[in-house]
């Protein structure tokens, strides 16, 4: 008895810490592979050879951090990434970023070699933001952004 009463106190506990994320992102997170895990362990340049040139990069303690944007499986070189990098530069001499990227994915390098992948939609919203609906002025859900994935496509699996 005292073993049932305490494995119900567990279920309650993880059911109410887990009543607090999107059900949709924590079945996701819980049992779908991760579409990352092929390509940790690769250098930063196998990353760059087959994913192109990131569109931000950044150091961090123990490594570097590059960050893709992207539509589609994940992000894959442009022929024409050098082209619109050398016309389309803003005042400061940098790149004009492309604003039409459905994803971002940041890519921590650790010690020479990719260590995780954090990747999401652009425009991201909480599963419970709301906004105000012009016509009735009631609150009403905010519609959500098509789910992103990750993957390397011009790369091999490492």
């Amino acid at each position: 008895m005292r073993v049932a009463n305490t494995l119900l106190a567990i279920l309650a506990l993880g059911a109410s810490l887990g009543g607090c994320q999107a059900p949709k992102q924590t079945f996701e997170r819980t049992f779908l592979p991760d579409p990352a895990k092929p390509y940790i362990g690769m250098t930063k340049e196998q990353v760059i050879a087959c994913a192109g040139t990131p569109s931000n990069s950044y150091g961090i303690a123990k490594g570097e951090t590059l960050v893709y944007h992207y539509s589609g499986a994940g992000p894959v070189p442009t022929a024409d990434n050098k082209q619109k990098s050398d016309q389309s530069k803003n005042p400061l001499g940098k790149p004009k970023s492309d604003k039409n990227w459905k994803c971002g994915a940041s890519l921590v390098f650790e010690d020479g070699k990719l260590a995780r992948v954090t990747f999401a939609p652009n425009g991201l919203v909480g599963p419970y933001d709301t906004k105000k609906d012009p016509k009735t002025g009631e609150r009403v859900p905010v519609p959500q952004p098509e789910p992103c994935t990750f993957s390397l496509p011009n790369c091999g699996a490492h």
